[in-house]
């Protein structure tokens, strides 16, 4: 900017001709360079905080003391009762916890398989005179069970399909691309003959619901978060009506967290301590 004077008219004229940094010091240069530079970041940054989704609400952790779980999830669930057509053509009663948050959808679904025998039993099946006892079988087989119905839904695309693991209990994990380009996140576990399918369906574009999934917990009856120190497998209930099946499975020591003997093999419940081990 140069100053020149308008003696004609006796005042001071500022007039702007061309800009030059010749005759700035360099560091005034670099200064200027740098706020420009913070201001930009500082500009992205609250458009980024104002480009948040509106339906964004506080996560929360749930605790359900009845089907011994709990979980990061968008405030209160609604939740309603089923029944879950196995894999051997038995029902087993169920509940499934819904939440939304938007265009995401979030849900727990929880199959007990406490009465697979007797449940079992009244199928009459003739494979079972003489066999097996097909409602052991029925429970080792749900979490293949499950993942296999999301792997055969209409014209979805699985991206991720392996063994995984909360807490050292074992289960099954899937990613799915479903035709409407929406992102299911599955995770599937089988404890103290509880299955329960966790699905995280968020829309596209929408970040991996990671708090949802790694953040889930099992429960002791004393409500408190069960950890093992080593692999967990479900062991089956003791037979109460004189066939074949039960025990099994087994797992790792339970932890401290609380909970303790989950997975005994004696059908009892758990009363805390170490978890048993096979026999």
């Amino acid at each position: 900017m140069a100053t020149t004077y308008a003696r004609a008219v006796g005042v001071k004229v500022l007039r702007f001709t061309s800009f030059s940094t010749e005759a700035i010091p360099l560091t005034v240069q670099l200064r200027k360079v740098n706020q420009m530079r913070v201001m930009g970041l500082t500009t992205a940054l609250c458009t980024l905080l104002l480009a948040q989704p509106a339906f964004a609400q506080e996560w929360t952790e749930y605790v359900n003391k009845v089907d011994r779980f709990s979980v990061p999830a968008p405030g209160e669930p609604t939740s309603e009762t089923i029944t879950w057509d196995s894999e051997y053509g038995a029902k087993f009663p169920g509940r499934v916890y819904k939440w939304t948050e938007g265009p995401n959808r979030y849900s727990i679904t929880v199959v007990d398989f406490s009465d697979a025998e007797r449940i079992h039993a009244a199928i009459k099946h003739e494979a079972y005179v003489g066999g097996v006892g097909y409602w052991v079988i029925d429970i080792a087989a749900s979490v293949a069970h499950a993942a296999r119905l999301y792997r055969q839904k209409p014209g979805v695309n699985v991206t991720y399909d392996a063994f995984h693991y909360v807490n050292l209990i074992t289960g099954h994990m899937l990613q799915l691309t479903n035709p409407d380009a929406t992102r299911s996140y599955v995770a599937i576990y089988l404890h103290e003959n509880r299955l329960y399918v966790l699905d995280a369906t968020v829309a596209k574009g929408q970040p991996p619901p990671l708090i949802f999934q790694q953040s889930f917990a099992m429960l002791g009856p004393d409500g408190n978060s069960i950890r093992y120190q080593s692999l967990y497998y479900n062991r089956f209930p003791e037979r109460q009506l004189g066939g074949r099946g039960g025990r099994g499975g087994g797992g790792g020591d339970a932890g401290r967290g609380g909970g303790g003997d989950a997975g005994r093999g004696d059908g009892a419940q758990p009363q805390g301590g170490q978890q048993g081990r096979p026999q």
